[in-house]
């Protein structure tokens, strides 16, 4: 793409903050410390060398967990901060929310607020005035414009500010975590104003960990991870690998080989645990899922598997099976391929958890996080809106897998 069809352009751009690790009343210690090295303060490295574009009419999404360096990467791109490396080019006139309110006086009325915020963006008194009528339209505030702010309520401060940043007519909208304001009405109105303006050709950009909304509104995106670009592109592909990172983070840490909560005054019998996903971790609906399970038993007793699938979000089971009719006898290493389908369910988040057990059906090994697959369930070419919540799991999938023992 040309140059002149960028409307802003991320190169190579580094960011630290130099945090004191000692403090120092005397010129002499300071004098000493800095002949010997000791600088007083160690550098946070927040980004490291990010380079991306965001095209004129793109819907942009910027993606990571807390920490990644997203708002520094939005304060730099919006000229508040200045990175130690690399440069940002922008092409047109900026309108950035970090955080709404920002610059609200309570002691000023809502329409006073409306052109103070305004002029601390940059515009006119009579650039102001053309956008006026829009944005207390938008707010639905027209009774109140002329009463202080410190009367509005929190849902009234909140709806003007947001009206303020999304009716402001720049080139650029920057908004961050700003989606969910407001009441169920007010969030409806603004979900049709992103999907408008979507169509209409106008550069945003938006930081948010809705990752419904990334899918939703945005043609292309960016994840950030420990100050890099990990992924960048589809704004699917750029959700799905989030969602994934999250979903590993967020799961317990067990013990390094596999065999989780035991006590230690009981005995091994099974080790080396491990569960090897076969198909990918991103699938349509209706797909087969399949997967490989294998373990070493360390004496002669019988063992099986029993495993289930569990929606992340709503923490329940959606499909489990076990294979007690299948019991392995005797020692030695157990492999078992199982595969399976899961029909009539989407945009859902599933972790397969695995577990051995022994004829009495007690526990003898279960899977850690490293051995715990994340799959995402996605048929991307049908709306999330056109499943009710019969659709969501709600209880369990009629069980169609089928087991394959490789060493009994």
């Amino acid at each position: 793409m040309s140059e002149n069809q960028v409307a802003v352009k991320v190169e190579h751009v580094s960011k630290f903050f130099k945090l004191p690790t000692e403090s120092t009343h005397s010129l002499r210690t300071a004098l000493v410390n800095r002949f010997k090295g000791i600088k007083g303060y160690k550098e946070q490295h927040v980004l490291r060398d990010i380079n991306f574009e965001v095209n004129k009419g793109d819907f942009f999404g910027i993606v990571g967990r807390n920490g990644s360096g997203k708002s520094t990467l939005l304060k730099i791109i919006s000229q508040i901060y200045v990175p130690e490396k690399g440069q940002v080019t922008i092409d047109g006139k900026v309108v950035s929310f970090i955080e709404l309110g920002v610059g609200f006086n309570p002691e000023l009325t809502g329409r006073e607020n409306v052109y103070m915020n305004g002029a601390m963006l940059g515009f006119t008194t009579e650039e102001i005035d053309a956008m006026y009528d829009d944005i207390v339209e938008f707010a639905e505030l027209k009774e109140f414009m002329n009463q202080k702010l410190k009367n509005y309520s929190s849902g009234m401060q909140v709806r003007l500010a947001f009206s303020v940043a999304i009716k402001a007519q720049g080139d650029i909208l920057i908004l961050d975590e700003v989606l969910a304001v407001g009441d169920e009405a007010f969030q409806r109105k603004c979900n049709d104003y992103f999907m408008e303006r979507k169509k209409s050709g106008k550069t945003t950009i938006l930081v948010t960990h809705d990752m419904g909304a990334v899918k939703k509104y945005c043609n292309r995106a960016v994840l950030i991870e420990n100050g890099l670009v990990k992924a960048y592109g589809d704004p699917s592909d750029v959700a799905n690998q989030y969602s994934l990172d999250n979903a590993q983070q967020n799961v317990i840490e067990d013990s390094d080989n596999g065999n989780g909560a035991l006590n230690n005054n009981f005995e091994v019998l099974v080790n080396n645990l491990r569960v090897e996903l076969l198909t990918k971790n991103q699938i349509v609906p209706g797909r087969e899922i399949k997967f490989r399970i294998s373990y070493d038993v360390l004496k002669d007793i019988k063992t099986y598997i029993a495993f289930s699938l569990t929606d992340i979000d709503k923490n329940i089971w959606i499909y489990n099976d076990n294979s007690y009719n299948y019991m392995t006898t005797g020692d030695g290493k157990k492999t078992v391929i199982y595969s399976c389908k899961i029909d009539n369910l989407n945009f859902v988040k599933v972790q397969l958890q695995v577990s051995v057990r022994d004829s009495n059906h007690n526990m003898l090994a279960f899977a850690n996080s490293e051995n715990s697959p994340t799959i995402i369930l996605e048929r991307q070419d049908i709306d999330q809106n056109d499943f009710s919540e019969s659709d969501s799991a709600t209880g369990l999938i009629q069980r169609n897998g089928q087991w394959e023992y490789q060493n009994v």
